[in-house]
């Protein structure tokens, strides 16, 4: 199975930079073109949220419009800079934006697809009006009896927030919310092969609870990786990237889950053609 997996594209309504600076619609528009010419196509694409910036519901029918276009299916859960009721109202035909668990702060959307060799199940980190994310009572009880029902399946949880801090310091003022409990309940269950997350636009891998939690750099942007605490909150225009998960059986051992990072050309052929290895040497 192969699995795509795009994040933060922070869209504006048609015209708009993001920011002032950055053209968030081109740059999806080129990810959709890259995923499309790929060989073979992946089953899926999991988006991890902030598919607008402001959550219009001009900015989603430009990203309907975009994503439309992808070959392989997509699913897609909120980000801090979405507005769910929009997101789920410019995207009718996603039935299960409409699956919420309630919570202290209102409902959230969470859902399992069942329909590839990997379970995928989305989870809404988002608390409206909030920069962090995390969990709550709700939506781990919600989790806890998802993940009970299939013990056995490889499982893929895809959702915004990393439950784990960046070391990007403007990034980790505020906390995963309830990260302790949810460790707890990942750990209880082995068949979680990978979390993965967006919001921080930068590739990162981190080890947690047992199993390997991931980070997909942005579409839109990435933000500029400066370890000073003191560091400003701001974005470079380095290309668009996606992660690619291909869940396989290789070396005849047991199957695994590989993850890796793609970036995008702004066209192709940019990076050069295919270029084949002459005259290599294994030195004895």
């Amino acid at each position: 199975m192969l699995i795509c997996q795009i994040s933060d594209f922070h869209l504006k309504p048609k015209g708009a930079l993001a920011y002032e600076a950055a053209d968030t619609a081109g740059a999806l528009e080129k990810v959709v073109d890259h995923i499309n010419r790929m060989a073979p196509l992946p089953d899926v694409v999991i988006v991890t949220g902030d598919l607008a910036d402001g959550g219009s519901l001009e900015s989603y029918r430009l990203v309907n419009d975009l994503l439309s276009r992808l070959k392989p299916p997509f699913y897609t859960v909120p980000g801090n800079h979405d507005q769910k009721d929009n997101l789920a109202r410019a995207f009718p035909e996603h039935k299960y934006l409409a699956q919420r668990v309630s919570g202290k702060n209102g409902s959230y959307i969470c859902y399992v697809q069942e329909d590839f060799p990997i379970r995928l199940i989305g989870l809404d980190t988002v608390t409206p009006g909030e920069h962090g994310g995390g969990m709550g009572p709700g939506r781990l009880d919600w989790l806890r009896r998802k993940l009970e029902e299939r013990p056995q399946a490889p499982t893929l949880i895809f959702m915004h927030h990393p439950p784990f801090a960046s070391a990007i310091g403007h990034m980790d003022t505020e906390p995963f919310g309830y990260r302790s409990q949810f460790r707890e309940l990942i750990e209880n269950h082995p068949q979680v092969e990978r979390i993965t997350c967006g919001h921080i636009h930068r590739p990162i891998s981190c080890r947690f609870a047992n199993t390997v939690a991931n980070v997909c750099p942005g579409v839109g942007m990435q933000i500029v990786l400066d370890f000073n605490a003191d560091a400003r909150s701001g974005f470079v225009m380095e290309p668009p990237a996606m992660l690619i998960h291909r869940w396989g059986t290789f070396w005849d051992e047991q199957p695994v889950l590989l993850t890796h990072t793609s970036v995008v050309e702004d066209f192709p052929g940019q990076y050069g053609g295919f270029h084949p290895f002459f005259n290599v040497v294994n030195p004895s």
